[in-house]
């Protein structure tokens, strides 16, 4: 795509394929005999849980939460709105939140204290992306895919004003912030 708010490429198209696999195969060795419950945060973490919920190796089920801390700004305004709740109870449940950036933390501390309250098994978190020295308290990530600089980044699922998630790398974003 040829676009001047596009930066140099983070993660290429190949290192996420080859990556989700990895974690696919983690996930699965992990969870063999208590299959997760998959909760996709929309929308930015579409494409990573459709990619990764195809490379574990075991009966997963979906359910999404839509989460709000950037409204269309580059920044988090460190206030987390639940846009879109789960339909599914989590009681007893093994839960895996798949996500696809963490910075701050913040939004998923939120998550995290929201859906504990609800009573599953057990709660851990897949992220797609931490970013290096933002958060700020230890964000607890059992898989993580990758460590990226602290730049502002778009594709494969994360946008900037819903622009770009169907780039299929992962590249910085030079645009207005």
């Amino acid at each position: 795509m040829n676009d001047s708010a596009i930066g140099r490429i983070v993660v290429t198209e190949d290192q996420l394929q080859e990556r989700v696999a990895e974690l696919g195969q983690e996930i699965t060795a992990d969870y063999a005999g208590r299959p997760p419950l998959l909760v996709g945060v929309l929308k930015g973490a579409c494409m990573f849980m459709s990619d990764l919920s195809r490379a574990i190796e075991l009966p997963v089920e979906f359910d999404f939460m839509a989460v709000s801390s950037y409204g269309s700004a580059t920044r988090s305004s460190g206030v987390v709105r639940i846009l879109k709740d789960l339909d599914i109870d989590l009681t007893g449940r093994h839960v895996l939140i798949v996500e696809d950036i963490v910075d701050s933390g913040l939004t998923l501390a939120y998550l995290r204290k929201n859906l504990a309250a609800r009573y599953p098994a057990s709660l851990e978190v897949c992220a797609l992306l931490l970013k290096e020295g933002l958060q700020r308290t230890d964000p607890d990530l059992r898989y993580v895919g990758f460590t990226v600089p602290p730049a502002f980044v778009i594709g494969y699922g994360l946008d900037v004003a819903e622009r770009y998630r169907n780039l299929p790398y992962i590249a910085e974003y030079f645009g207005d912030h």
